[in-house]
């Protein structure tokens, strides 16, 4: 997906991660109308390039004048704002993943093979925990295809693990695997390989990391290449439109509970209704602050549950039916 060399300087400070976030923006803004166009599951609505680009934009927003060396600090802050603006399952996991890349690099002012592999790792697992029934086939798919090649490739390497060249390897490495997984969900998930397409959400995600190849080695991203993948070209039709929509709204909040409070919550919600997502934002005095998801079919049922169990706060309801994108 590389297509040419900016410069042959290896960036891997903190100024390289906010640089990552900035093209991230960039690139999720150029192609949320492609990815919300193959955008058919978990909900046929249309919108994964779009809530990934503002839940992205959220992040860099809230860093974009930090002036740190710690890059743990900078994608704990940028992930926290994220968290808490992030919109629909793509945007919510991306925020999730974030926060766990974060939690390896505290206190890390540069980016080696070993600590991006430790990294993906963390922030593969907090994605998939975060998801009460996570489904291979889509963006989680590609986190834990990159994590276990970061894991695999660093084991293997016969490089010094802390040299560029190690951590050139190793993203060369993840940006090839993370490719083929993209490509894969179209015979993971039965409703992308009937409609034969790829899941948007892990091209997405294969996007962003493709960014944080180029920001850290200093190159410029083809956007054409993504054309190849099945349904992506730019004259593909919204086939979401032809599809089933499910009924229902999708409810997003923000709750102060300790661990019992929260473990009763998610099995309640897990009752009522489904994509259910939980994952801590940032602790409290008694436990942590929780970002909320789940679509049910109507809002109140999901709100006197939350409500039974705590305050929620920065509240939003959108409807499944109708919003596009």
């Amino acid at each position: 997906m590389i297509t040419h060399t900016m410069n042959q300087k290896i960036h891997a400070n903190s100024k390289a991660m906010s640089t990552w976030l900035e093209r991230m923006v960039k690139s999720l803004g150029n192609h949320s109308d492609r990815l919300n166009a193959i955008n058919i599951f978990p909900v046929a609505d249309g919108d994964t390039g779009s809530n990934l680009y503002l839940t992205a934009r959220s992040a860099h927003d809230a860093i974009s004048k930090l002036e740190t060396e710690n890059i743990g600090e900078l994608l704990t802050m940028a992930s926290r704002a994220a968290m808490e603006s992030a919109r629909g399952n793509s945007g919510t996991l991306l925020a999730v993943f974030m926060a766990g890349l974060a939690e390896p690099l505290c206190g890390v002012e540069r980016i080696t093979a070993p600590v991006l592999a430790t990294a993906l790792e963390r922030g593969k697992v907090r994605a998939w925990s975060a998801l009460s029934d996570p489904v291979s086939g889509t963006m989680l798919s590609v986190m834990e295809v990159v994590a276990n090649t970061a894991r695999a490739t660093h084991r293997a390497s016969e490089l010094e693990p802390e040299s560029k060249a190690a951590l050139v390897e190793l993203l060369d490495a993840l940006c090839i695997d993370a490719e083929k997984a993209v490509v894969a969900t179209e015979n993971e998930l039965g409703q992308l390989h009937e409609a034969k397409i790829v899941d948007a959400g892990a091209v997405g995600m294969l996007i962003i990391l493709d960014e944080l190849r180029g920001a850290l080695l200093g190159q410029v991203i083809d956007p054409d290449e993504y054309s190849q993948l099945h349904g992506y070209g730019i004259q593909d039709p919204h086939i979401h439109h032809d599809v089933v929509h499910d009924s229902g709204v999708e409810v997003m909040c923000t709750i102060s509970l300790d661990a019992l409070g929260a473990a009763t919550l998610r099995g309640q919600l897990d009752t009522i209704g489904d994509s259910v997502i939980m994952s801590p934002v940032n602790p409290t005095e008694d436990g942590y602050r929780w970002r909320v998801h789940v679509h049910v079919p109507d809002a109140e049922s999901a709100m006197s549950v939350i409500r039974g169990i705590g305050s929620p706060v920065n509240i939003s309801v959108t409807d499944l039916c109708t919003h596009d994108g």
